[in-house]
């Protein structure tokens, strides 16, 4: 199986604490992923985010309708996380989250392994460009949210 990275780093204007408290509210990832995925978080709130916590999703890809459970195998507030996927569209997913501070910001870098069926191909034609679009629509809407005067709450 071959495993593909995409690697994203972003400077937010905010303190890592905050950071980390806006990504420990499971209910804001609907916030920063791109509206033509139709992402909804399945899983009743508010979800407790630890690790072992399980979140249930529902999304269209590609109009395609999926179902899709993660479970978090590392919480180390406020410094990292990692989300595995147990179920959904990859064969492997696993997206560590990391916060660094950078003087009165946090530098926010995310790491993706991931593998897909059909492989290179599917990779190559699909779903590296679908992810390269999905996390710069994350990084613009969360640094959209995070310039803000007040952190997004649910």
């Amino acid at each position: 199986m071959k495993v593909y990275e995409l690697r994203t780093r972003v400077r937010l204007p905010r303190p890592r604490p905050e950071v980390f408290e806006f990504f420990a509210d499971a209910g804001n990832l609907e916030s920063i992923t791109p509206p033509w995925l139709r992402f909804r978080i399945v899983t009743p709130s508010p979800i407790e985010m630890c690790q072992g916590a399980l979140i249930d999703y529902r999304l269209r890809l590609r109009g395609i309708p999926l179902l899709w459970k993660t479970e978090i195998t590392a919480w180390d507030p406020p410094r990292r996380f990692v989300d595995e996927q147990l179920r959904g569209p990859y064969r492997l997913w696993i997206h560590e989250h990391t916060f660094e501070e950078d003087g009165d910001g946090t530098i926010m870098e995310d790491h993706v392994r991931y593998a897909v069926p059909f492989g290179w191909l599917a990779d190559r034609l699909l779903v590296a460009r679908d992810l390269r679009a999905i996390f710069e629509y994350r990084e613009a809407r969360i640094l959209e949210l995070l310039s803000a005067p007040r952190l997004l709450r649910h």
